[in-house]
């Protein structure tokens, strides 16, 4: 892995297409001066770089293995069918990923300490274990602790995935939970210059940044919960002593795009304006699961032209529907009315689901039911239903809205319940669906890929293993899990 030179950086929001954070970009600045730039030049690049991390190829690739949606052609159609390769993500990996987001947070961490910025060192570090954990989830064992460290490590080793989470003192590996509690630590310091408008997440609120922070921690136990439950009881335990993370849907950490051509959110680009509109569509079992359940969110995720959904089922390779303008796509409250998003990164319906399922597989505090109805509502309240139409949905449909059975059919409903609430963001549906099995899907029609299987990882991208010798020989295919996934 040859990582971009620091005299480079500036480049990257431009690389993404980030047209949205261009007010906060001086295209005058010289990419060979960077002591000239500042904490705030660098925060809003950055954390487009996330967010498009999140939501442009490897989100499709997500979405149509749990099935939210279907590929009709291109891309999305192998996908389905379950074949990927290493040709698949290069732009991911190294545009998006390392050479977009994670060398700006690594830059803004030692600007904010150079000038005793604290503030813009905190939030990177809370990014940075966030964009970390994105490409460890997809890769498995990924260039960590000797990434982003310029020419000093220019092929830098893989650090497994266990060691990511969980730190090796004895390899100089910093855990994500250590990275994203130095980031809040950094937030309660002082600091010389504070994030504003430049700060596209939260305006420079440091108090919902560190509950961010806290909520993170909960995530990356949750990932590990199967492999790790002591550690993740653990963990949990101590952002529920520390009682300060994301409750409210207002306070989730979202990133907004811009409305106008080149800055809008990718799932709009993709899906409404792009020569690749007509890859994806809505599947056909995701509108049969919705339907099944009576959701009320389903018009409210894609759209419905005509009298009824247009979808395919996964794997289909029949003649496809027409006319292609009637097909359901993603809805307003997946790309917003213009491509604004936003893309929800960490949200409070993520926190009450994953609260609900710890009481029950680890035995931490709270009330399972009380945890899943508190995510139910939050994830219909975000998709604009009023209080009286959420509490008439669950009274008359006790099915959905009563946890029953063992505590394994209990989880179930818990992660069926996130799983919907997830549409729109494949990623965090397929690391959930990898560590627990829920909702059990079925293959794609046509299923190929290796013996058939969905994937449970992403290949390493072809340049890494032609130009780092670290990376395995041979490397792993698409249906050896990741450590966490034991499922």
């Amino acid at each position: 892995m040859k990582f971009i030179n620091y005299k480079r950086y500036l480049l990257i929001p431009f690389l993404l297409g980030m047209g949205a954070c261009s007010k906060y970009l001086d295209v005058n600045v010289t990419p060979n001066n960077p002591t000239s730039v500042t904490p705030a030049v660098l925060l809003p690049g950055a954390q487009a770089g996330t967010a498009f991390s999140n939501a442009n190829e490897l989100n499709r690739f997500a979405e149509v293995l749990v099935q939210h949606l279907a590929g009709a052609a291109n891309s999305p159609s192998t996908y389905d069918v379950f074949q990927t390769n290493g040709a698949d993500f290069g732009n991911q990996w190294t545009t998006e990923i390392y050479g977009g987001a994670l060398v700006n947070y690594q830059k803004l961490i030692e600007l904010g300490d150079a000038t005793d910025s604290k503030a813009y060192s905190g939030i990177a570090k809370i990014l940075k274990a966030y964009t970390f954990s994105i490409a460890t989830d997809v890769w498995g064992d990924i260039p960590y602790s000797q990434a982003l460290l310029g020419e000093k490590f220019l092929t830098p080793r893989l650090d497994k995935q266990e060691d990511i989470y969980k730190g090796n003192s004895s390899q100089g590996i910093q855990s994500l939970f250590d990275l994203v509690r130095e980031g809040i630590k950094d937030l309660d310091s002082p600091s010389a210059l504070k994030p504003g408008a430049d700060d596209v997440i939260y305006g420079g609120n440091l108090t919902k940044w560190k509950q961010a922070g806290n909520t993170l921690l909960l995530k990356f136990a949750m990932t590990i919960s199967r492999k790790e439950p002591a550690l993740a009881t653990s963990v949990i335990n101590e952002v529920l002593t520390g009682n300060n993370y994301i409750t409210t849907n207002a306070n989730d950490m979202n990133f907004t795009f811009g409305a106008s051509v080149g800055s809008q959110d990718p799932r709009y680009t993709y899906s409404f304006v792009s020569s690749f509109q007509n890859d994806i569509i809505l599947s056909t079992r995701y509108l049969n699961l919705l339907n099944s359940l009576n959701d009320p969110r389903l018009p409210i995720f894609f759209t419905k032209p005509g009298a009824n959904y247009v979808t395919i089922d996964n794997g289909f390779r029949g003649t496809l529907p027409t006319p292609v303008a009637n097909w359901s796509r993603y809805n307003k409250y997946v790309t917003g009315n213009s491509g604004e998003g936003p893309v929800r990164l960490v949200t409070n319906f993520q926190r009450a689901f994953i609260l609900a399922e710890a009481a029950l597989r680890l035995g931490t505090p709270g009330d399972p039911q009380a945890l899943y109805t508190e995510g139910i509502k939050a994830s219909m309240t975000l998709a604009g239903l009023t209080a009286d139409q959420i509490n008439a949905y669950l009274t008359a449909n006790p099915t959905v809205a009563t946890l029953s059975g063992t505590n394994e059919q209990k989880i179930a409903q818990i992660i069926t319940q996130k799983y919907i609430a997830w549409t729109g963001n494949g990623l965090e549906a397929w690391n959930d669906y990898r560590r627990t099995g829920y909702p059990v899907l079925q293959p794609s029609q046509n299923a190929a890929g290796i013996d058939g299987t969905r994937p449970v990882r992403a290949v390493y991208i072809n340049n890494e293993l032609q130009q780092n010798p670290n990376f395995p020989n041979p490397a792993p295919q698409s249906n050896v899990r990741v450590w966490w996934d034991v499922d």
